[in-house]
């Protein structure tokens, strides 16, 4: 197949999955917008070698087919590299096309640096097209259209770029496309993001999954033949689909349970979507087919979730149960109409479908764009800050909660009273002193749970104190409580920055970075600002400064091991602007202080990756979930890393074990540990209840071989159960 019809065939598809009551007017107008996107991009080849016009027209037929846009996003999507790419302008849109169009296509336009060098180019670039929410939430759906298509083709992109773009997607577009009821979207995001960040790991479990489905077909077949002849003896018309996990939802919970594949029990699933009886109403209909089926399998209560008396925020309607199996097997059974799950695999778009074309979509949804947009309006936070609040906007889990009056409103799990005060009013928030839940006065810190009833108390000699932030989790109540203390921040810092540079004349130091970076590290700070703030607080004080200073510097830690930065020529078929970029980094890197994360301790043999800051290359474990949230928003920082060598130097590493009591098994314990394997060990805890031990034990090993061997010698003693390693310093 030539260049051409390759082009033309692509296109095609795109036509015949167009709306079916799309005009032969609006067909004629995506026919131009494609002549001209492809007139504009000729001679232009992606990556992967294949003509730059194809990616536009995939994000146009996943907005048209997977979403379900209409026109104007179709077209839209055709023309959201041209202006960027080209010589056009989005004058010559609007020109051409009408100012919907061209207004679309600016808010998918890809801006450059704007906040300054310290910025992160991917969140101003978020954050413009976020402005665009003012007027119309479609660029958000095309967006992640071509966000989808990006991950669909990232295989032909170098590592450096598969890392920057996984994580970015992970942590940002893969919630967003959630909240916008995108669900199926959302998770081909976040499977694609898992296959480029640990590739490994998804083998593995997908491999897993794909045999656990083969092996359990029998029985999901003898599972679901009863609820059929249930359903047809009740006169349904419905189709019933299976269903294992996802990659990352497996991978996911075995990070959080610290457990195996083998140790994930829900991989199955079912779902069943039926035509509703006109004369019964859809969520009496969803109950009745809940009913059918405990009558045949036996249900677990805690497990039933009631989303169709109180969708979530996004729209999402379903009634979930799960029910034990013909062999001792649980299922879970989503129960949907076919409106509900048109709404759940398309959301938003589908929401205009049921409401009528230009519709507002659920006033849920509607409320949320609304704190989209006043976030976006508070210019004195950062790219990070804001990429920061706007992901705590991304809540999925929710409760729902009652004003005195009835008034119900919707907070994120696990949301205190501070935050309910906050979301009724900004001053209710700033002079909040505590609360009445179910008439039960509680602290401002109390969480929530769905169906409380809440009555904030305030005093007016009220302000807000910095331990509110530890209480509260929506990006709204955060914002408000670091506005007060903003200005106050300002004043500590210009006082700090006297006090420092006073005390390096007086110590006669020289004029350089030298000393502040030696403060820092003492103090385990990474931000000058931090430091300047906590003296003008008064919270570290002058003479303990003088003394660290005064101290000879210390031996750096990183000239026990050393760690490659992977640039190479390898990638020197790059256009010309990306071969600048990287070269730059380069630059950048070379001579850079290294450090270990303290979040993380990553050790020799561990997946690493480096985020390059103000001339020091700090080193995460990729999976660390500090190291996702800077590459997303600092993609151009990140240093591609790999352990070269290391000598005789240990590193600490804790392991959390647990198994049947017995006596000497605390001796057993120690002995393989510091006799048997030659390690040393910092804290050693160990404590027995109802027959169960429970331990942790600090130990220094030399990489990730000394301690799986350690791992493998202590799961082989008699009455040990578990040995994990503990991932963060923290834990």
């Amino acid at each position: 197949m030539t260049e051409e019809e390759l082009v033309q065939s692509a296109f095609d598809e795109l036509m015949s999955v167009l709306r079916s009551g799309t005009t032969e007017e609006n067909r004629q107008l995506i026919v131009r917008a494609f002549e001209f996107a492809k007139e504009a991009h000729k001679g232009t080849i992606r990556r992967s070698g294949e003509p730059y016009i194809l990616h536009p027209i995939a994000v146009a037929r996943i907005a048209a087919k997977e979403i379900g846009l209409g026109t104007k996003s179709v077209v839209a999507a055709l023309l959201h590299d041209v202006v960027e790419d080209t010589d056009y302008t989005v004058e010559d849109i609007a020109h051409l096309y009408g100012t919907k169009i061209a207004s679309l296509v600016d808010g998918l336009t890809k801006i450059g640096e704007v906040m300054g060098a310290e910025s992160s180019r991917q969140a101003e670039s978020f954050r413009k097209m976020l402005l665009t929410l003012a007027d119309d939430v479609r660029v958000i759906l095309i967006k992640i259209a071509d966000r989808l298509h990006n991950m669909r083709t990232l295989a032909s992109m170098s590592l450096h770029k598969q890392v920057k773009i996984a994580g970015e997607t992970l942590y940002i577009y893969a919630p967003l496309a959630n909240r916008m009821g995108l669900h199926a979207i959302k998770t081909e995001l976040e499977d694609l993001s898992l296959k480029y960040e640990h590739p490994d790991e998804y083998q593995v479990i997908y491999d897993k999954i794909t045999t656990y489905s083969r092996e359990f077909s029998d029985l999901l077949e003898r599972f679901i033949g009863p609820i059929q002849e249930n359903l047809n003896g009740n006169g349904y018309d419905y189709t019933i689909t299976a269903r294992t996990k996802s990659v990352y939802s497996v991978w996911l919970k075995m990070q959080k349970q610290n457990v195996t594949i083998d140790g994930i029990y829900d991989l199955l699933a079912v779902r069943i979507v039926f035509d509703p009886k006109p004369e019964q109403p859809e969520k009496w209909q969803c109950w009745n087919i809940y009913s059918l089926i405990t009558d045949l399998y036996r249900p677990k209560p805690e497990r039933i979730r009631d989303w169709i008396s109180t969708p979530k925020a996004n729209g999402y309607e379903a009634l979930h149960l799960t029910v034990m199996g013909p062999a001792g097997q649980w299922f879970e059974v989503q129960i949907r109409s076919r409106r509900m799950d048109e709404i759940a695999e398309r959301g938003l778009a589908a929401h205009w479908k049921y409401k009528g074309e230009g519709g507002e979509g659920s006033q849920e949804l509607d409320r949320w764009l609304d704190s989209v947009k006043e976030a976006l309006t508070n210019q004195e936070s950062g790219a990070l800050e804001f990429l920061d609040e706007f992901k705590l906007n991304l809540f999925d889990k929710e409760i729902r909660v009652f004003t005195p009056k009835g008034h119900m409103k919707t907070l994120p799990k696990e949301a205190s009273v501070l935050d309910f005060a906050y979301e009724i009013h900004t001053e209710i928030g700033n002079t909040c002193i505590g609360g009445k839940v179910n008439h039960k006065l509680v602290p401002m810190s109390h969480r929530l749970k769905s169906g409380d009833q809440v009555e904030v108390l305030t005093s007016d000699k009220q302000t807000p104190q910095r331990e509110w932030l530890e209480w509260v989790v929506t990006a709204k109540a955060k914002s408000r409580i670091q506005d007060v203390f903003r200005k106050d921040y300002k004043e500590a810092l210009r006082e700090g920055i006297e006090i420092f540079e006073g005390i390096v004349r007086e110590l006669k130091l020289p004029p350089n970075s030298e000393p502040l970076r030696r403060i820092l590290e003492y103090l385990r700070l990474t931000n000058k600002d931090d430091l300047y703030a906590a003296l003008g607080r008064k919270n570290l004080s002058r003479e303990e400064v003088i003394r660290e200073l005064k101290k000879r510097q210390e031996k750096k830690f990183m000239k026990f091991w050393t760690l490659q930065f992977l640039w190479s020529d390898k990638d020197a078929k790059k256009n010309k602007e990306e071969r600048l970029l990287a070269d730059e980094t380069e630059a950048e890197t070379a001579g850079a202080e290294i450090v270990v994360a303290p979040c993380c301790n990553p050790i020799p043999g561990d997946d690493v990756v480096g985020i390059n800051m103000g001339g020091k290359v700090t080193v995460h474990k990729r999976k660390c979930p500090e190291a996702i949230r800077l590459m997303s928003s600092y993609g151009d920082k990140i240093v591609p890393v790999e352990w070269v060598k290391e000598q005789a130097i240990s590193f600490p590493a804790t392991l959390r074990m647990s198994g049947i009591d017995r006596v000497g098994i605390v001796s057993d314990v120690t002995t393989v540990i510091s006799k048997e394997n030659g390690v040393n060990m910092r804290t050693v805890h160990f404590e027995t209840k109802a027959g169960v031990w429970e331990g942790s034990v600090q130990v220094y090993v030399r990489n990730t071989g000394d301690l799986s061997r350690l791992i493998e010698h202590i799961r082989a003693l008699p009455g040990v159960g578990s040995v994990v390693r503990l991932e963060t310093a923290d834990s």
